[in-house]
């Protein structure tokens, strides 16, 4: 029997490297540790890491739903609000 398979999982190194002294440049270059808290708190909240790797299925249309949602929109209408503080006139 063979078991067999692939996790995913978004993660950085450790941040806190500092090997040299920043304010000590005259390159003009990152220093070590640039955009590392960055990188560790975006790939926590990753719910799916493999949405970084390409995109997902789209899944069933729910045709219905949607048909109801766009009613409501068109009945909406434009509000009082919005025309009497827009410069267009309707």
């Amino acid at each position: 029997m063979r078991v067999a398979f692939v996790a995913v999982r978004a993660q950085t190194d450790k941040c806190g490297r500092w090997p040299d002294d920043i304010a000590q440049t005259s390159e003009n270059r990152h220093y070590a540790d640039f955009g590392c808290s960055y990188q560790n708190n975006l790939a926590a909240q990753m719910a799916n890491p493999n949405d970084l790797i390409g995109p997902r299925k789209q899944s069933d249309i729910d045709a219905e739903n949607r048909s109801a949602v766009i009613d409501v929109y068109r009945a909406r209408g434009i509000s009082d609000e919005f025309l009497g503080n827009s410069e267009v006139t309707y």
